[in-house]
C-alpha cells in the first residue's frame, strides 16, 4: 500500500534504497549515501510508478513512499 503525501509537506528518510534516482529530466542513479536516514526534505511532486520528487540538501531525488514518512501533523489531527 502506497502512502500519500501532500505537495509541500516535510518528510523524513526512514530507510535507504539500494540506489537513489535523481529527479533530473534525464534521471541518473546515485549511491544511497547522497542522503542519510533521518534526513528531512520537502515533497515537490508525484511521479509515475509511485515515486515522490523530494528536495533534500544535496539535491532533488525520487524516492518510493516506503523509504519516507510524513513529519508534519495534519491540520485535522491537531487540537487547538
Amino acid at each position: 500500500m502506497s502512502q500519500e503525501f501532500a505537495i509541500g509537506s516535510k518528510v523524513r528518510v526512514v530507510a535507504l534504497p539500494p540506489y537513489v534516482k535523481t529527479a533530473d529530466p534525464m534521471p541518473m542513479l546515485r549511491p544511497p549515501d547522497v542522503i542519510h536516514i533521518g534526513e528531512e526534505g520537502i515533497v515537490i511532486d508525484r511521479r509515475p510508478g509511485g515515486y515522490w520528487g523530494i528536495r533534500f540538501t544535496r539535491g532533488f531525488f525520487l524516492l518510493d513512499s516506503q523509504y519516507i514518512e510524513n513529519i508534519e501533523k495534519s491540520p485535522e489531527s491537531q487540537s487547538g
